[in-house]
């Protein structure tokens, strides 16, 4: 499309993967496996929560959100990565692609927020579990939730507008498999400084301080179990938080490599992976880290399970 002299881009091009076309429906099959059980599994956390009354807590209305936080960010990007991969047409028009960025900051900033709310439940737990009932009120979990969605609403939609101002003119290939906000910025041919100061300026607010929070929270954590003469205490205090540690080190392990520390070549390949990483491989993991080291979620299943082998029996 013309305006005026410049050509302005109305579609963009998704590069996608660096693999060989010999090895293209091997590693789509690999995605497409891996997004199955990115859906399916988060799918089954959500239903489990929802039956079974003992897993109406905090901590598993928080674990709720977050797998479907984590189904839909996976989402966003992984049926057009794999539509791509078995079409000639890498394409995706100028408002699929501000969408696109729209969903990815939303789900992205939703999870990030849902793991602080997560660290402070068991913060909550092991340093005032007198008090535990009292302070996770039913109303500040709500409150807390709904706080989640209305401020990655607030980012996801500020820097969606501030995308749309920008024009896009000759160049519109992304050397990506999603339309990633930095590979955008650099395709711009306006002045994209206001972007930029906004991304620096948020990152900090809604990215290392929701880091922060976390590390404080588990600071006091591990300060109070090592006050705990017991070792039984301190395996069980453990037990309740490796779940939880282990989803907040591969989500921020591998943003934060991608974010904040680049690499000196700033290479392609390593981004893209990096990114495959947390918008892949994370979502899919989680599930399995809840499941197979959270004895409240094994029981639900075995108590659904009973209950429905009971009543084919009847």
């Amino acid at each position: 499309m013309t305006e005026g002299n410049q050509t302005v881009v109305s579609q963009f091009l998704l590069l996608g993967l660096p693999i060989p076309p010999e090895q293209q429906h091997l590693f789509y099959s690999l995605f497409l496996a891996m997004y199955l059980i990115t859906v399916m599994g988060n799918l089954i956390i959500i239903i489990l929560i929802l039956l079974d009354s003992h897993l109406h807590t905090p901590m598993y209305l928080f674990l709720s959100n977050l797998s479907f936080s984590d189904l839909c960010f996976s989402s966003v990007t992984m049926p057009k990565l794999l539509q791509n991969m078995q079409s000639q047409d890498p394409s995706i028009p100028y408002a699929g692609c501000l969408a696109q960025i729209y969903f990815f900051l939303f789900f992205g900033d939703l999870g990030n927020f849902l793991l602080v709310a997560m660290a402070y439940d068991r913060y909550v737990a092991i340093c005032f579990p007198l008090h535990y009932n009292s302070i996770m009120s039913p109303k500040l979990c709500v409150s807390l939730v709904l706080l989640s969605w209305v401020l990655t609403t607030f980012h996801a939609m500020l820097h969606t507008l501030l995308m749309a101002r920008l024009s896009f003119c000759k160049d519109n290939v992304i050397p990506h498999y999603f339309c990633d906000m930095s590979a955008l910025l650099k395709l711009s041919c306006s002045d994209t400084y206001v972007n930029e100061v906004v991304i620096f300026i948020v990152v900090s607010i809604f990215l290392i301080l929701p880091f922060a929070l976390i590390i404080m929270s588990y600071v006091r954590i591990v300060s109070s179990i090592l006050k705990v003469p017991s070792s039984q205490g301190i395996r069980k205090a453990f037990s309740t938080c490796g779940s939880h540690l282990s989803v907040v080190s591969l989500f921020y392990g591998t943003v934060i490599g991608l974010y904040l520390c680049p690499s000196a070549n700033n290479s392609t390949v390593k981004d893209t992976v990096m990114s495959l990483m947390y918008t892949v491989v994370t979502p899919m993991l989680n599930p399995f880290i809840y499941s197979l080291r959270n004895r409240d979620i094994k029981e639900a299943l075995e108590r659904i399970f009973c209950k429905k082998k009971i009543q084919l029996n009847l």
